[in-house]
């Protein structure tokens, strides 16, 4: 069956060092990731991003890569050819106050910062700004605090891990590599904003795969056919490896990075002839 559509993470998957579609991992310069994308244009699959970044920002990099759907907060919002919803359940933006002032009236954030003081932080300055979710860094146990947050009557709210991001001297005595976590309405998800893409394009399970580089992008290979996980997950955060040894359908690509998104891509198109 043909490959359809291509759900893509950004940081740490399609881009690498910097940022950069252009650079890999080590920051050298690479065309692999653009080459995919076109490769997706040519067999006409659509590319939609699933971030955890803020709107603003998916929409400029989904414009750049001339696409018109894009998941943005971890999946808190969906834009589908200028249609957006908000899918954070019955915590809904208003006129008056964000879903991320919601979030804030609640506690949470501060029963989590309190409870985790020297092993949690806000991720700043990228936690400026945001919608939705509230951004932090650190290295915890997210099972652990929604637990918490449940005890406190929060369970309407959970705290995603993210993947792993570059450390700072500010948490100097983690036992490892800091990770991205968001605190959101438990409803949220990258992999319910996917099914709910993969409904209004009417598109099969088989016709879609999706690439990423954490717990939270794992996940989508629930809805998917295919899930790749590109290997600079596994070279920063080994432990995900016991969560994909039982997964029929998630490959560890040989490459990381774009150049991973690259291996991902140029394999799945070519069985799919």
């Amino acid at each position: 069956m043909a490959i359809r559509c291509v759900y893509t993470d950004l940081d740490g998957t399609l881009l690498g060092r910097g940022a950069s579609l252009f650079r890999d991992g080590d920051g050298a310069f690479t065309l692999l990731p653009a080459r995919a994308l076109e490769a997706c244009h040519r067999a006409g699959a659509e590319v939609v991003i699933k971030s955890g970044r803020r709107k603003a920002q998916v929409m400029e990099d989904a414009r750049l890569l001339g696409q018109t759907s894009y998941i943005y907060e971890i999946g808190c919002g969906l834009v589908i050819d200028g249609d957006e919803w908000f899918l954070t359940g019955e915590l809904q933006p208003t006129p008056e106050r964000t879903v991320h002032e919601q979030i804030d009236e609640t506690g949470a954030p501060r029963i989590l910062l309190e409870a985790y003081s020297g092993r949690l932080e806000s991720h700043d300055p990228w936690h400026r700004d945001r919608e939705f979710s509230h951004l932090m860094r650190g290295l915890v146990d997210a099972a652990e605090a929604d637990a918490l947050l449940a005890e406190r009557g929060l369970g309407h709210l959970r705290l995603v891990d993210n993947g792993v991001v570059s450390p700072k001297d500010s948490l100097p005595d983690l036992p490892g590599p800091p990770h991205a976590y968001h605190l959101i309405p438990r409803e949220a998800s990258k992999t319910a904003a996917v099914a709910r893409h993969m409904q209004a394009r009417g598109y099969a399970r088989d016709e879609t795969i999706a690439v990423g580089d954490s717990r939270e992008d794992l996940d989508v290979a629930g809805v998917v056919g295919r899930f790749f996980l590109v290997a600079n997950a596994l070279e920063r955060d080994p432990s995900v490896r016991a969560a994909v040894a039982d997964a029929h359908n998630v490959e560890i690509t040989e490459a990381s990075h774009g150049e991973g998104f690259y291996e991902a891509v140029v394999r799945s198109l070519a069985e799919a002839r």
